[in-house]
C-alpha cells in the first residue's frame, strides 16, 4: 500500500490497523498521545503508549444522573460518547502550581514556576470537545484579551488534534442544536470517521499533512465517502436532546425573576458537578501556602465553582448567598451572557451536566420551561427549597 501526499481539506482512507501506526508515530515526533481509556468505570482520556490502552468497542450509555459501560456496539474502536473529563483537564489543568520560593538571607528567592507545557496529541476526542477548547481559546489566549495564560496558551500551539465525529449520539446530547457536532468544522489537523473497515480522514493542516505523509493511507471510495456522510447525518437526526438556542439566548436575558429559578432550587444542590465536567467552564481560585519552619512558599491555582457558597464570598458576604441565583448565573452564562462576554456560545451540548448531575437536572428542559416550550413536569412532594 503506497503512502499518499494529501492536501489540506482532502479526504484519505486509513485502515483500521493503520490507527496503531497512527499513535506510534506520533509518540516517535515527540508528542504525549492522549486518547479515551477505561478508568474505574468511565470513559477517561489519558496517556497512552499504544492503541491497545485506548478503550476498545466500549458503549458509555448516558442518563439523566446515569452513567454506564456496556459492549453494545463492540466491534467498534471508538463506540463511546463523551466520559466525564474533558481535553480542558490538560489546557487548564484542575491544579497548577504558579510558582514556589524561599527566603534566603532576608530576601525571596524563586525557585520554580509553572510547570513546562506538555506537548500533546489528542486523540479520538469528539467535536464537541474540539468545540470547547476553541471557546477556551476565547477565554485564556484570545488576541483581545489584555493578557494570556501563558500556559494554556502555550499548550493550545503544541497540540495536534485528531477528533473523531461522533456517529452514534448518546442520549443527552445535543451538539447538532449547538452547532458544536457530530461533525468537526475547523480546528482540527485531522478529522476521523469510523467505518467497519477503518477511517475516513479529513486533512485539516499543514500538521496534518506532514503526519499523513508517514501513515498507510489510501483513496477513499465513492461508497465510503457517501456511507460517512449517511453516519453523520443520521447522527444529527438522532440526537438525545435538542435546544433552541436563539430563543434560549434571547428569553435568559430577560428572566431573571422566572418561577423556574425557584422551582429548580428545590432540586439543585449546589455540588458544582455541572461545573467540573463542563468543559468551557473556566472559575479558578488561588490558593498561597507558606511553612515558616522552612521558609517556604508557594501559590497554586485550583478549579473553583461558581455553583459553591463561598466563590462571590466578600467581606460583605456572599454576592450569590442561594442556590437560586447561583444556578441562574451559571445557567444564564452559558446559554447567554458567555456570548456577550466572549462573542462566542458557552456550551457546546455535550450533555455531561445533564449525566453528572446527581439529581438529574436536564440544562435543555429548564429552558425549554422558561422559554415557554414545554410545560413543567409534575412536582414531587419530597422536594424542599434549597
Amino acid at each position: 500500500m503506497s503512502k499518499l501526499q494529501p492536501a489540506v481539506g482532502q479526504y484519505v482512507f486509513l485502515p483500521r490497523e493503520g490507527l496503531a501506526e497512527l499513535v506510534s508515530v506520533l509518540r516517535q515526533e515527540g508528542y504525549t498521545v492522549v486518547g479515551p481509556t477505561v478508568q474505574d468505570g468511565v470513559i477517561s482520556l489519558r496517556p497512552i503508549e499504544s492503541a491497545d490502552r485506548l478503550a476498545h468497542g466500549v458503549h458509555d450509555e448516558h442518563g439523566r444522573g446515569e452513567y454506564r459501560l456496556s459492549d453494545k456496539n463492540g466491534d467498534l474502536q471508538f463506540a463511546y460518547v463523551v466520559g466525564a473529563d474533558s481535553p480542558k483537564r490538560y489546557v487548564f489543568p484542575p491544579s497548577l502550581d504558579l510558582f514556589q520560593m524561599h527566603v534566603a538571607d532576608g530576601e525571596f528567592v524563586f525557585d520554580a514556576g509553572p510547570p513546562k507545557p506538555p506537548k500533546l496529541a489528542m486523540l479520538g476526542i469528539r467535536p464537541c470537545d474540539l468545540s470547547a477548547l476553541q471557546i477556551q481559546d476565547s477565554v485564556f489566549s484570545s488576541p483581545s484579551r489584555c493578557e494570556s495564560d501563558h500556559y494554556y496558551t502555550k499548550v493550545r500551539q503544541l497540540m495536534l488534534v485528531a477528533v473523531m465525529n461522533c456517529t452514534h449520539p448518546g442520549a443527552n446530547c445535543f451538539c447538532a442544536s449547538t452547532g458544536t457536532g457530530p461533525a468537526a468544522k475547523d480546528g482540527f489537523d485531522l478529522a476521523l470517521t469510523e467505518l467497519r473497515g477503518g477511517f475516513l480522514v479529513k486533512v485539516g493542516s499543514a500538521r496534518g499533512v506532514q503526519l499523513s505523509s508517514k501513515l498507510p493511507l489510501r483513496d477513499p471510495q465513492p461508497a465510503e465517502l457517501e456511507l460517512a456522510e449517511l453516519r453523520l447525518e443520521q447522527a444529527r437526526e438522532h440526537m438525545g436532546r435538542e435546544l433552541d438556542t436563539a430563543a434560549a439566548s434571547k428569553t435568559l436575558d430577560e428572566a431573571l425573576d422566572h418561577p423556574r429559578w425557584v422551582d429548580v432550587a428545590k432540586r439543585c444542590l449546589s455540588c458544582g458537578n455541572c461545573t467540573m465536567v463542563c468543559p468551557t467552564c473556566f472559575c479558578s481560585c488561588i490558593i498561597d501556602s507558606s511553612d515558616l519552619s522552612s521558609k517556604k512558599a508557594a501559590r497554586m491555582r485550583l478549579w473553583d465553582s461558581c455553583h459553591t457558597h463561598q466563590f462571590t464570598y466578600t467581606t460583605a458576604g456572599a454576592v450569590r448567598s442561594t442556590t437560586r441565583a447561583r444556578y441562574r448565573h451559571w445557567m444564564r452564562h452559558k446559554l447567554c451572557t458567555f456570548q456577550q462576554q466572549f462573542n462566542v456560545k458557552g456550551c457546546v451540548g455535550c450533555g455531561r451536566c445533564i449525566t453528572w448531575c446527581p439529581v438529574g437536572i436536564d440544562i435543555t428542559e429548564e429552558a425549554a420551561i422558561i422559554c415557554g416550550n414545554q410545560k413543567p413536569a409534575p412536582k414531587q412532594e419530597s422536594e424542599v427549597v434549597s
